[in-house]
């Protein structure tokens, strides 16, 4: 017989070899370190120019990052952050370098599926990076207590209270008292204010907006991440729900980005846990965006379907159930997306049964499938068993094909996953613009 204590003891194991895969990947601090780019690198893939053009600007203005030059001096090679510099500083033929930015705040974008092993945390994770790469500054939000995106990202000590779970007990804390304080005697509201509520939740509560932000290795990703014990958020929220129903619980994490300045980021991007639950419908609310990726097998097509009927019911539920607490909130209902996309994962374009389920995907979604399906390579794989994107990954620890074919299926899919993002938050601009 086996009770918790085997759980534990695996756990354990499994926590060991975790840190033996990180000082093997990481630094031997255990500090993920992003790896500088070549020119290579950053003339066909990011500025899009001859690299000799690029090595002239560099020859003519010493002012400019110059990189560092390996010893044979066959390579410069140069960190995120001189790159960033040069997108600032140069222009070829007239053209700047800087990503597009319409007006407002940051787009959100919610990757979810509560499919496990479709590639939520993969797709969040390249997205990020590439638009960094890009010239972007990015938010990510890891919702999923499997905490593999925070891992991803090089963090390893989390609390949980610097969690979304934190950012939901914060919320609880000041709606609590908004709540009350719109009776002309707060003594008449039968709610509990925020000095009634758990110890737990007022000594989280009083965290300011930016405590729950964390760097990465990437200089222009930050985080908000998760760990394993913020697992038990379902089950708080249920209990913070009994004690104070008027609290409009899936409002929580868009209140809270509606506090950050419109100008700290450009993309905010969610890794959602594999269930429809508080933390997932804090997604949904909170997202401009439904990024929803599927595997290209059967299962994962009927696990999509299932995902698509519950979100939506769920948010039905919350539409004519919650419609007064809502409104009292300064929330729209019903909820609205700018746009909802699906997208195929671990593709491979040879195999007939891929082939397939494409093709019926297209069928059924039509338009809403993404052109570019990401296609499992070495590169793809080794980017899961290292918590190490494509992009993190040096082209010369394989062959150059290799990383190149897989590179170019994540940059194929984001430039698509742009576009999406851009139109969105055009119109939304626009429509901003008339109602003022």
């Amino acid at each position: 017989m086996r009770d918790h204590s085997d759980l534990q003891r695996m756990n354990e194991r499994s926590l060991a070899q975790q840190a033996a895969v990180r000082r093997a990947t990481f630094s031997p601090a255990e500090v993920k370190e992003l790896r500088p780019f070549s020119i290579w690198e950053i003339s066909q893939f990011m500025f899009d120019v001859p690299a000799d053009t690029l090595r002239k600007k560099l020859a003519d203005d010493p002012s400019l990052p110059q990189g560092t030059v390996e010893e044979d001096g066959r390579q410069r090679w140069f960190s995120l952050a001189e790159i960033n510099e040069l997108r600032r500083r140069l222009r070829f033929r007239g053209k700047a370098l800087q990503p597009e930015r319409p007006e407002g705040r940051a787009m959100r974008v919610a990757v979810s599926n509560f499919k496990g092993g479709v590639g939520k945390t993969v797709v969040a994770q390249h997205l990020a990076n590439a638009a960094a790469l890009d010239g972007y500054r990015v938010l990510v939000v890891d919702f999923d207590p499997q905490a593999t995106l925070t891992h991803s990202m090089g963090l390893v000590e989390v609390k949980e209270w610097n969690t979304v779970w934190g950012i939901m007990c914060r919320d609880l804390c000041r709606e609590a008292d908004r709540i009350a304080a719109a009776y002309d005697d707060p003594a008449d509201c039968p709610y509990p204010t925020s000095d009634e509520l758990p110890e737990d939740v007022q000594s989280i509560g009083a965290q300011r907006t930016q405590d729950f932000i964390q760097k990465t290795a990437w200089p222009t990703i930050d985080i908000i991440p998760s760990c394993a014990n913020a697992a038990f958020v379902e089950f708080a929220s249920a209990q913070y729900r009994s004690i104070h129903k008027a609290w409009s619980f899936f409002g929580c994490v868009a209140r809270y980005l509606e506090e950050l300045p419109d100008d700290q980021y450009d993309l905010i991007i969610f890794d959602c846990p594999p269930a429809i639950g508080y933390q997932s419908l804090n997604a949904a609310f909170a997202a401009d965006i439904l990024y929803i990726p599927s595997g290209p097998g059967y299962w994962e097509y009927d696990s999509t379907t299932s995902f698509l009927g519950q979100l939506g019911d769920a948010l039905e539920d919350i539409s004519d159930g919650f419609e007064k607490v809502a409104a009292d909130a300064g929330i729209k209902l019903p909820k609205r997306f700018d746009d909802i996309r699906l997208l195929m994962t671990r593709f491979e374009a040879s195999n007939p049964l891929h082939l397939a389920m494409m093709e019926a995907f297209r069928n059924v979604f039509g338009a809403d499938v993404c052109q570019h399906p990401i296609e499992m390579t070495r590169a793809v794989e080794q980017s899961g068993r290292f918590q190490m994107s494509v992009y993190e990954q040096d082209y010369r620890q394989m062959t150059r094909d290799t990383w190149k074919r897989a590179r170019l299926s994540f940059d194929n899919a984001y430039a698509e996953f742009k576009t999406t993002v851009l139109k969105s938050w055009k119109e939304r601009t626009l429509v901003e613009e008339l109602e003022a």
